[in-house]
């Protein structure tokens, strides 16, 4: 797979930014993991836009999903169409960081580095 960001501009400007967490596109495939709060997202893409390793793919939540989400949350979600970010590909995730400080909404955090012990989950 390409290593590549959908907007390089956008992904340079998030790579400059000072609070980016994680190991800048260093760590081992898998090492860290993305997760998002579907509280927060409202699927503007913008991680879409910069990850090199097309980690993230921006659909509709799920029922489940959706109905665990509190009031607020609820109407903010279907206020954007019920759309929210997705990780089907997280196990790529090289930890660079670049989604947390593009989200508009803050919805996006790194959880890692992980052990190779952690990676069985």
């Amino acid at each position: 797979m390409a290593e590549r960001s959908r907007d390089p501009e956008k992904a340079k400007r998030a790579a400059a930014h000072p609070d980016r967490p994680g190991a800048e596109c260093r760590a081992d495939a898998g090492a860290y993991r993305p997760v998002v709060d579907r509280a927060r997202c409202e699927g503007k893409r913008d991680c879409e836009a910069v990850c090199p390793y097309q980690v993230f793919e921006v659909g509709r939540i799920s029922d489940a999903d959706f109905a665990g989400l509190g009031f607020f949350g609820k109407l903010k979600s279907r206020a954007h169409g019920r759309l929210t970010a997705h990780t089907p590909r997280a196990a790529d995730c090289r930890g660079c960081g670049l989604c947390v400080v593009s989200c508009p909404e803050d919805a996006i955090r790194l959880e890692g580095p992980l052990s190779s012990s952690d990676t069985s989950r």
